[in-house]
């Protein structure tokens, strides 16, 4: 056994541990040139990752503020001033207060109406997926995976496509120009049933629902107090899906609604837009569009912005899986 002191060279230790062992140093610590080619290999990686993310972000956020600058100028300001930078006139308080009075405040009208038009349809829909989900998830039928093919394939098909197949069979029971018109339609959620099957089947175990009916529970009383807690990520990302696409949607209300009270907001800064666009013939009311634009958004940023927690639960809970 060789025994080496402290005071040493360290030269002097190596060419000792090689002597007894018959290995080199290296084949212990690692060759310290490669170690660091790699350390700068992985730093290399990082910085590439972190600007594809700015850029990213960018990407997202330009248009948001080329909106909310746009949205605090008047009309001549639009078109003089540069389109990423505030006009020398704040005129955002200004087209607010237009948007209460210009055709008796109609917008605001049409505001309530994407509330009740994004709400109905996104609740429903989210009501309806979660049943559905848990339906093919947790129960055995005949013809269940033909059913659910069905459903996913029905993801794929454009909602453009079926706007006009929409049109005529809504027409054909009286409930065009109607609320209804809009509502029906959105309370179908494709995706929604997809992805709560999905999350169905990974997050609520089927012993714990054993286990619940051996307790005497009914399958009601199982599916509110066991399955319904543990799926709350995924209801939060249907709901919030299922919303944010209600409120989008400009296709379907375009087709089946007429009566200027009823559009939703993304029709009605449409039409507003087509009359601005008519020239010398028409009203000029871009700052109206712009700053109803701006105004229409904020209500989905907030709605991401609080329930994001809600994913970050769920991201969670997968991870402790």
């Amino acid at each position: 056994m060789a025994i080496f002191t402290t005071d040493s060279p360290r030269g002097e230790g190596n060419d000792a541990l090689t002597t007894v062992t018959g290995v080199p140093d290296h084949a212990y610590h690692g060759p310290r040139g490669a170690r660091g080619a790699d350390g700068r290999r992985k730093g290399g990686r990082r910085i590439g990752s972190h600007v594809f993310l700015i850029i990213l972000a960018i990407y997202f956020i330009v248009p948001i503020w080329w909106l909310f600058v746009a949205a605090t100028k008047d009309t001549a300001g639009l078109f003089s001033s540069p389109a990423f930078w505030f006009d020398d006139t704040f005129a955002l308080f200004s087209n607010i207060g237009e948007l209460f009075t210009h055709q008796g405040g109609i917008y605001w009208r049409w505001l309530g109406n994407s509330f009740l038009y994004a709400f109905a349809g996104g609740i429903g829909a989210t009501v309806l997926a979660i049943l559905a989900g848990y339906g093919f998830a947790k129960y055995r039928f005949r013809g269940r995976n033909g059913v659910f093919g069905v459903i996913l394939g029905s993801v794929m098909v454009p909602l453009t496509a079926l706007v006009i197949p929409t049109f005529m069979l809504l027409s054909q029971y009286g409930i065009i120009n109607t609320p209804w018109a809009v509502i029906l339609p959105s309370l179908l959620s494709p995706f929604g049933v997809y992805l709560m099957r999905i999350y169905t089947q990974d997050a609520v175990p089927d012993e714990m629902l054993e286990a619940a009916r051996i307790d005497g529970a009914g399958e009601i009383r199982t599916f509110f107090q066991v399955a319904l807690p543990l799926l709350k990520p995924a209801i939060v990302t249907v709901l919030l899906l299922s919303v944010v696409g209600t409120w989008n949607n400009f296709f379907l209300p375009l087709a089946v609604l007429t009566d200027p009270q009823l559009l939703p907001v993304t029709v009605g800064l449409n039409r507003w837009t087509a009359l601005s666009n008519a020239g010398a013939g028409g009203e000029q009311v871009w700052n109206l569009i712009t700053s109803g634009s701006f105004i229409s958004v904020i209500p989905l940023v907030l709605s991401f912005l609080f329930l994001q927690r809600y994913w970050q639960g769920g991201l969670a809970i997968g991870s402790i899986k």
